[in-house]
């Protein structure tokens, strides 16, 4: 049956774990070789490969004497870390690919890089020029110099961003875990390896737990969150334990291994799908009822009679979430208009536009185009 459920991937993006490629001491350098070695095999079988690699600030930190899990460090202390990590890290991907005959390059991103559009197909063009002339890019967070307002979070929310961006039909999340249980099986003897997921749903979220390892810096929840957004636009998410040698290959040979989550029945357009998980919203606009059942319910462009109120900074072009009257984020869009334009023609009539501001970028506020419903549900 996984074989089935795989038969029509060709490119695929591989998450690998801190936990999976380090210990306390450092990078686990024969791990990386076993990893490489089946990226290898994989792409003698004609699939494209990319890498979303964790595990920079494992490798760098015991340097600076740092103890303990990546999110207890001070940033200062963490940004270092990365820095003496990552080309740790890189060398070893590059020694152990090289092995085969195979060749690396290094993409470091922040969430600014993808949630502006110029930048995001700029990233998605080296991407599919790497994988044309037959490189494997290794993707990791910038983290030597990222902040909070720019982080995506933890790497598994980078892969699935990964996903959409290269059009990847499968994501497969490396963790030092099985894959999602019932509960968590280091409390319940009990709990058992959920195979196959067809829709995340809360039962199913919550089933996850709440602590990464010391080592990296998300959980079960975060790959949850990764699979989600990834299945939503299409893509097949399989969780395996990427400690267990060769598993990747069994993974791909129709093992029933790990956690397998099925693709959306009905997935979003690569666009939809950046709006919606990509672009962080800089502000919020609360809709009046009318306004709100319209865009909602029937499919309509936001249009600047329906706004109430404002809150936030932002400018044309960034995202916002679309609110109802108690506050309730129902939608996220691309806004045409900025919060100094906005606040002085939310409430008015398409025609008094350019009346009040002297131009006039469309009638609409948010096009429905540029506009994705429940975004965080599916």
């Amino acid at each position: 049956m996984r074989t089935i459920l795989l038969a029509h991937v060709k490119r695929v993006v591989i998450k690998i774990g801190s936990g999976v490629i380090s210990d306390k001491d450092g990078l686990e350098l024969e791990r990386i070789a076993t990893l490489c070695e089946d990226v290898h095999t994989l792409r003698q079988r004609g699939y494209e490969v990319i890498l979303v690699s964790s595990a920079a600030v494992a490798a760098g930190k015991a340097d600076l004497g740092i103890v303990g899990k990546p999110h207890t460090i001070p940033l200062p202390l963490k940004q270092a870390a990365a820095a003496i990590g990552q080309s740790r890290l890189m060398r070893a991907y590059k020694d152990a690919l090289r092995q085969h005959g195979l060749k690396a390059a290094q993409i470091l991103l922040t969430r600014d890089d993808l949630a502006n559009r110029r930048r995001y197909l700029n990233a998605r063009n080296t991407l599919m020029t790497l994988l044309e002339y037959g490189i494997v890019p290794i993707i990791n967070e910038n983290d030597t110099v990222v902040i909070d307002e720019i982080r995506f979070g933890d790497n598994d929310n980078l892969s699935a961003m990964t996903t959409n961006l290269v059009e990847a039909q499968l994501l497969v999340i490396l963790s030092d875990v099985d894959g999602l249980y019932s509960s968590d099986p280091r409390h319940n003897p009990d709990a058992k390896l959920i195979s196959e997921v067809e829709r995340i749903t809360p039962e199913i979220e919550a089933m996850a737990g709440h602590e990464g390892t010391s080592l990296g810096t998300g959980g079960m929840t975060t790959k949850l969150k990764a699979a989600k957004r990834a299945t939503l636009y299409g893509a097949g998410t399989a969780i395996i334990n990427g400690r267990t040698p060769h598993n990747l290959l069994y993974l791909f040979d129709g093992h029933e291994l790990g956690t397998y989550f099925l693709p959306a029945r009905d997935p979003m357009a690569a666009r939809k799908h950046w709006i919606a998980f990509t672009k962080k919203p800089k502000g919020k606009l609360i809709l009046d009822d009318g306004a709100h059942k319209a865009v909602s319910e029937r499919g309509k462009s936001l249009l600047p009679s329906g706004i109430c109120q404002l809150d936030g900074s932002f400018e044309r072009g960034d995202a916002v979430r679309l609110c109802d009257l108690n506050g309730d984020e129902f939608a996220k869009g691309v806004t045409n208009y900025n919060s100094t334009e906005l606040d002085r023609i939310m409430g008015k009539k398409t025609k008094e536009i350019e009346l009040i501001l002297g131009y006039q970028y469309g009638d609409e506020v948010v096009h429905r185009d540029n506009m994705v419903i429940n975004p965080n549900k599916e």
